[in-house]
């Protein structure tokens, strides 16, 4: 995810000081993964420095000044360009699960353990996303269904490599 990106487009609706940023972030997006305030500051400097943003006022306290940030017209386009702009498709072609069954099989250790123990933690981690996804609103809703898709992926191909064990280990031990 691009964090200057989604602050700029969350300073489309007004300007916001960097901890009303960071907060609203954290509930539209950081469930998982929140903000930290650092993060928030050094990218607002960077996008202060690109153009992307300004200084929309600065108010004294009982702390530091706080500054309220507003997006430019530079900082609105390039919004625009990144949401227009697809993201690239992740292949998984270098797959740390293919490596850890082709090198149990190399090592002549059972690659079907490998895969049972794989398969037991996607099951783990689908039951507690969807406990989540019922308990969520439609955001959270949307973005467990992303994660579950990609594991119901991944277990049909654990079940695809467990079903070519005896080919791949013939293959790759020959």
């Amino acid at each position: 995810m691009s964090i200057g990106h989604t602050l700029l487009g969350l300073l489309e609706s007004g300007p916001r000081h960097g901890y009303d940023l960071k907060r609203a972030f954290d509930e539209k997006f950081g469930h998982d993964r929140p903000l930290h305030y650092g993060q928030v500051y050094s990218t607002m400097s960077r996008l202060l420095k690109n153009g992307l943003v300004e200084v929309d006022g600065i108010e004294a306290g009982g702390g530091p000044e706080r500054k309220r940030y507003a997006i430019t017209d530079a900082g609105i386009t390039d919004v625009e360009r990144w949401l227009a702009t697809p993201e690239k498709p992740e292949p998984y072609l270098q797959s740390t699960l293919y490596t850890k069954v082709v090198l149990a099989l190399l090592t002549r250790r059972d690659a079907a353990d490998v895969l049972d123990t794989q398969r037991a933690e996607h099951l783990r981690s689908m039951r507690i996303l969807t406990d989540r996804k019922r308990k969520g609103d439609l955001a959270d809703q949307l973005i467990c269904d992303h994660a579950l898709f990609h594991l119901e992926a991944d277990l049909r191909w654990l079940e695809l490599a467990a079903a070519r064990l005896d080919r791949l280990r013939a293959e790759v031990t020959a």
